[in-house]
């Protein structure tokens, strides 16, 4: 059964406009979604935007492609953070993972969390890259790093969340770890199978056609 704190109301692309960036914020605040999504830029409008509400306000961090060095994903986060970010949306270095560089992996993610304070940290692995093995192993490595979510895709990759992809992270991480699932969901059939197979949180900015559904 879907409900709008499962949600984070998302809006990423490079042509968005604070025009709407506020619309978003006003239909989050409607709907008492779980939080408005946006990249670093927007992060401090966005938080006095929700100031006073109960929907957090969520940034991506070395999105969308991961491969920043991890001091570029933790500066980016400290100063998110600063502007009024309570979720962290990272993105790991895909290609250190696809490299078997575990120890990489592990030390950005643990660098990020570490620069969130108290903020959540969501670490995307952008499943639509990677074979069974690897996803697996980063959702093993955001889990030693301390993350609180495991995340399916960025939704600018060559896929975005699937049903299967939800169950095998949910399976790796057990109940300790939640999951997000995110990329390419329109439809509230769509965001059920992902529900029933372990997400915890649905990344979308098709939220309102889905919840009226």
């Amino acid at each position: 059964m879907l409900n709008s704190k499962m949600f984070d109301h998302t809006l990423l692309k490079a042509d968005a406009t604070t025009q709407q960036i506020d619309r978003i914020c006003e239909e989050a605040l409607q709907y008492d979604f779980a939080s408005v999504c946006c990249n670093s830029f927007y992060t401090a409008h966005v938080s006095e935007k929700l100031h006073g509400s109960n929907v957090k306000t969520c940034t991506v961090v070395g999105f969308p492609l991961g491969q920043m060095s991890s001091r570029a994903k933790a500066a980016e986060t400290k100063f998110a953070v600063e502007d009024g970010a309570e979720e962290i949306d990272m993105v790991i270095n895909i290609g250190a993972l696809k490299e078997d560089r575990n120890e990489v992996v592990l030390e950005d993610i643990k660098t990020v969390k570490k620069a969130c304070g108290k903020a959540i940290l969501k670490v995307i692995i952008e499943t639509c890259l990677l074979n069974e093995d690897e996803k697996i192993r980063a959702c093993e490595l955001a889990k030693e790093a301390g993350a609180e979510f495991v995340k399916t895709s960025t939704g600018f990759s060559t896929g975005g969340a699937k049903a299967e992809d939800v169950a095998l992270m949910r399976r790796t991480v057990g109940a300790g770890i939640k999951v997000k699932a995110s990329g390419g969901i329109h439809t509230k059939e769509e965001a059920e199978a992902l529900v029933a197979a372990g997400a915890d949180r649905l990344g979308t900015s098709a939220t309102i056609d889905i919840l009226q559904a």
